[in-house]
């Protein structure tokens, strides 16, 4: 089991925590990881896109012109692709993009790959009296990290507001936390609970 050390929110160590191996320690499976940031990236694709083809535009019912002794090239609607207002060639229809895949071991692969590399960090806890942007972006420097996603394991509304006007920072439950975002940021914050949640949930 992989120990890492739990920090304060000054950036003081308190103790440390084992890891479980079966969600921070398994084999890490790049092409796995890859495919689940293409899948995210994919569902979030809304799909409705559409353009007409020369057989949804209305108009062009009859030859702009006869056949042959114009001098015109011959035309059969002024409907078809080159003319002005015509339909659109191979158009957009509005499609499905999602891909599913096995939620918790795409997850268990990223989250390893953090502990690898060393940036994960697991806080006692994020508490604050009142929402103050000032007192989190502290606790960010007091931890060494700028561009970071925190794990809370509880919707606190102090946080989640102190939190909210620092660009760099992305706060989520251990219920949405996916991986493009752990890969996303430089940093996964974690609470000491929430670890303990995550492990229950994803083991």
């Amino acid at each position: 089991m992989a120990k890492v050390s739990v920090l304060n929110m000054e950036g003081s160590e308190v103790g440390t925590i084992e890891l479980s191996d079966a969600v921070f320690g398994v084999e890490v499976n790049e092409h796995l990881v890859h495919q689940a940031v293409l899948s995210q990236l994919a569902n979030n694709r809304q799909g409705t896109q559409k353009a007409k083809t020369r057989s949804e535009v209305s108009g062009g019912g009859r030859k702009p012109w006869r056949q042959k002794g114009t001098g015109h090239a011959r035309q059969g609607s002024t409907r078809s692709p080159q003319w002005t207002g015509g339909g659109v060639v191979f158009a957009p229809t509005p499609r499905d993009y999602s891909v599913k895949m096995n939620k918790k071991e795409k997850l268990k692969s990223a989250l390893t790959s953090r502990v690898n590399e060393g940036k994960l960090i697991v806080v006692d806890e994020l508490k604050f009296e009142a929402p103050k942007t000032k007192e989190f972006a502290k606790v960010m420097a007091n931890l060494n990290t700028k561009k970071a996603l925190v794990v809370l394991n509880e919707n606190d509304a102090n946080t989640v507001k102190s939190a909210k006007n620092i660009p760099t920072v992305k706060t989520a439950l251990t219920n949405t936390i996916n991986v493009y975002d752990i890969l996303k940021y430089d940093t996964v914050v974690v609470e000491k609970a929430a670890v303990a949640t995550i492990e229950e949930v994803y083991a």
